[in-house]
């Protein structure tokens, strides 16, 4: 029987990967106002976090020397609850690599926030950025939105939004960068 859809090689699957990878790098230069080339290095200091979280502040500073996967997201949004376990697997799985993941709160209401975690019951870190400071900071288009930062403190890449077929591209760009 002769299949209607293309057969991607191992090369290609890898070509493929890497290109949205690319992409994505690309769109932290843009975001940045960098106009650098596609694939070049990104020099851009991740914009300051310092929030309340669950038990305490929450400082990005604090994080330094890790690579830190930066999370925006609110109640209302069904593709970050659909992330939130994806979440609890990625800190679980690369914590012992240095991966650390802050996952930020826009509700301006705690008790839709709190609904949320004790449906999701999050194993990383949540902060509650109320005011939307922050994700201004950090010029969130789209919910919900995330941020690789290098254990220098700079961002490394950018992803909108959480579809399962994303997963495998966002997990090779935090090991590549775990691995820097």
């Amino acid at each position: 029987m002769v299949s209607r859809f293309p057969v991607i090689s191992r090369s290609g699957a890898i070509s493929l990967a890497m290109t949205l990878f690319v992409s994505m790098i690309f769109a932290v230069n843009v975001w940045a106002g960098q106009g650098k080339e596609a694939g070049s290095a990104i020099d851009v200091t991740a914009p300051a976090i310092d929030l309340p979280g669950l038990t305490e502040r929450i400082n990005l500073e604090d994080y330094r020397g890790q690579v830190v996967y930066v999370d925006f997201w609110a109640s209302w949004c069904t593709p970050c609850r659909q992330s939130f376990p994806w979440m609890n697997d990625l800190q679980e799985s690369y914590a012992e690599d240095g991966l650390r993941v802050l996952a930020i709160s826009l509700d301006s209401d705690s008790d839709d926030a709190a609904d949320f975690l004790a449906a999701t019951q999050p194993v990383f870190d949540i902060a509650f950025d109320e005011t939307g400071k922050t994700a201004e900071d950090y010029k969130v288009r789209g919910m919900p939105s995330s941020y690789v930062i290098d254990r220098n403190g700079k961002i490394a890449f950018a992803h909108i939004g959480f579809r399962k077929k994303d997963i495998a591209v966002i997990e090779s760009g935090i090991l590549a960068v775990l691995e820097e």
